[in-house]
């Protein structure tokens, strides 16, 4: 079996294609078709047919060795070359003759044609300058900043504060029994506004706003209070208590802050 039949057996039976040999040994497919048809002139020389046979191989899974003895067989082995031989290209590369300088008078004449024109350049390269910039600072206006004129804040003129009418005085009367006490309350016309006994241990409260008179019938049995100040008759006997919204109390007679009228219960 030739070299390029059992390369394309293994390949098949590797399961690969031409494409895919080539694209793990980096060989072009042309090549690969006409090695496996035993053509190795497009290898480009016998060394670069044994390495191509070889990366072939390792690739597609069979030995190298037996096919190239079997390629030097056929082609004859390598011949012994040098190290340099090895680089050296098989076609000796053209060198061209550099050609004829110019003489040294044409050299002169082109370097004083060369700083003439680059006197020029710069000259007229100024002068350009000189005129663009001259225009431009005569173009060039002042810019007028213009400050918006500031708009008058509009004033808010206090309102006075909203008076409020006095609350109207009332007295607060707190009574509190210590024993059984008859109470009767009632108003400056004689309306009655309470009657009855307040037990022992209890406490009542009274808001009046008018003046209002108050009979105690046990006064020792009580404490009264008038706006948080005590207003206790001194008494034994039944008292009779005016009482009005600032807090005062008085007696019928008139006497501040308590005078107590004392007259037997029937």
């Amino acid at each position: 079996m030739s070299i390029g039949d059992t390369l394309a057996n293994a390949r098949r039976q590797a399961g690969l294609t031409v494409s895919q040999v080539s694209q793990q040994t980096r060989i072009r497919e042309s090549i690969i078709r006409a090695i496996e048809q035993d053509d190795f002139s497009a290898c480009g020389g016998d060394f670069y047919a044994r390495g191509h046979i070889r990366s072939i191989a390792g690739v597609v899974g069979t030995d190298p060795a037996p096919l190239i003895r079997e390629y030097e067989a056929e082609h004859g082995p390598p011949p012994s070359i040098s190290a340099a031989q090895a680089f050296e290209p098989t076609k000796p590369i053209r060198i061209r003759e550099p050609r004829r300088s110019f003489g040294l008078g044409w050299i002169l004449v082109a370097v004083v044609i060369l700083g003439g024109a680059a006197g020029g350049y710069e000259l007229s390269s100024h002068h350009g300058n000189s005129h663009s910039n001259a225009t431009s600072a005569s173009t060039v206006r002042p810019l007028v900043t213009h400050k918006p004129t500031p708009k008058p804040t509009p004033t808010h003129t206090a309102k006075p504060p909203a008076t409020h009418k006095a609350a109207k005085p009332e007295a607060v009367i707190v009574l509190t029994a210590t024993q059984d006490c008859w109470v009767g309350i009632s108003d400056s016309s004689g309306k009655q506004v309470y009657q009855g006994t307040v037990p022992a241990g209890q406490s009542m409260t009274w808001h009046e706003k008018h003046s209002v008179s108050m009979v105690i019938g046990n006064p020792p049995g009580i404490k009264l209070t008038v706006n948080g100040k005590n207003d206790t008759p001194n008494t034994g006997q039944v008292a009779t208590v005016t009482i009005s919204p600032s807090g005062s109390t008085t007696d019928s007679a008139g006497t501040v802050p308590v005078t107590t009228t004392g007259s037997t219960s029937g």
